[in-house]
C-alpha cells in the first residue's frame, strides 16, 4: 500500500483515481497518487496532447479572469476548481483588483483540504465543498452568502467541468441555476471537451467511461456547448477553440484547430 501522504484526508480512497487529481497530474502537480498517474496514461495513450490541453485550460481561466476584472467584476464562483495552482482565480484577480473576492467550490475532498491549506493566508478566499449539479444548495452556502454580494456582479467559472455533467443532470439547467441569482453585468466563462476534436478525442472519453473512471465524461459538439449559455449573451468572439477565445499575443493558434479537442467561452448577463 503507498503511504498516504499528510495533505490526503483519511476518508479518500487511493486506490481510485478521482477528476481533480488526474487533472493535477496533467498540469504537473504533485498531489496525485499512482491510480491517478496510472489513469492519467491510459488517456495520454490516446490523446498524447491531453496536457497541453490542461494547460490551455488555465491560461483560459486566467485570460476570463483578466477579462472579468476589466469589465468591473470583483466577485469570483470557481465551481469544479479542482487543486490550486500557481496563476489561480485569487492571484490573477488579486493583481489586478486587490479586494477581488473568490470562493472556490470542489466535491473532492482532496482539492477542498488543499485548497483551505493554501488559502488559510488569503481573507479573500475561500474554498467550500459543494456539489455543482446543486446550485441551490451550493448557492445557500452560508459562508458562500457571507462573501459574494448578489446585488452586484459576479463571475461564475465552469472551467473544464460541465463535460463531466452527463444530459440527465441538465447542464444548461445547471449553468442558469448559478447564473439566474446574479444581476446584470454578471459573466459566465465555462471550457468544454468536444468530440468535434476528432478520432483521439472520442478514444479519451471512451477512456473516462470505462469501469474505475474517476468520472464519466459527456463530450459536446459546438452547438451543444453554445446552447449551455441559454439565453446569456455571448462576448466576442462567442464559442470557439480554447486557445483562440482572446489569446495574450495574435501569434496564438494550434497546429490543427479544426482537430482541437476542446472550446471556450464567456457571456454576460443583460
Amino acid at each position: 500500500m503507498t503511504d498516504r501522504p499528510s495533505w490526503a484526508p483519511e476518508q479518500i480512497d487511493m486506490e481510485r483515481p478521482s477528476v481533480a487529481r488526474v487533472y493535477d497530474y496533467y498540469l504537473g502537480g504533485s498531489h496525485n497518487f499512482d491510480s491517478d498517474r496510472e489513469f492519467a496514461a491510459e488517456v495520454l495513450r490516446v490523446l498524447p496532447e491531453m496536457s497541453r490541453v490542461a494547460q490551455d485550460n488555465r491560461a483560459f481561466l486566467r485570460r476570463a479572469v483578466r477579462f472579468a476584472c476589466h469589465s468591473g467584476v470583483d466577485q469570483f464562483i470557481d465551481l469544479g476548481s479542482g487543486i490550486p495552482t500557481v496563476g489561480n482565480v485569487h492571484e490573477v484577480a488579486g493583481s489586478i483588483l486587490p479586494r477581488a473576492t473568490v470562493v472556490y467550490v470542489d466535491h473532492d475532498p482532496v482539492a477542498v483540504a488543499h485548497s483551505r491549506e493554501i488559502l488559510q493566508d488569503e481573507p479573500d478566499a475561500v474554498a467550500l465543498s459543494g456539489d455543482l449539479t446543486a446550485p441551490g444548495e451550493v448557492l445557500d452556502d452560508p459562508v458562500l452568502r457571507s462573501r459574494i454580494d448578489f446585488s452586484r456582479p459576479v463571475c461564475i467559472l465552469f472551467v473544464s467541468v460541465l463535460h463531466f455533467v452527463g444530459d440527465e443532470w441538465d447542464p444548461a439547467g445547471v449553468v442558469a441555476g448559478f447564473a439566474g441569482p446574479t444581476v446584470p453585468g454578471s459573466l459566465v466563462a465555462l471550457s468544454h471537451a468536444s468530440t468535434d476534436g476528432g478520432r483521439a478525442a472520442v478514444d479519451a472519453q471512451a477512456v473516462y467511461n470505462r469501469d474505475r473512471s474517476p468520472n464519466p465524461m459527456r463530450m459536446r459538439t459546438r452547438a451543444e456547448i453554445e446552447a449551455l449559455f441559454g439565453t446569456l449573451e455571448l462576448v466576442e468572439p462567442g464559442v470557439v477553440r480554447i486557445p483562440l477565445w482572446r489569446p495574450d499575443t495574435d501569434a496564438a493558434s494550434t497546429d490543427d484547430v479544426d482537430r482541437y479537442p476542446g472550446y471556450a467561452g464567456v457571456a454576460r448577463r443583460r
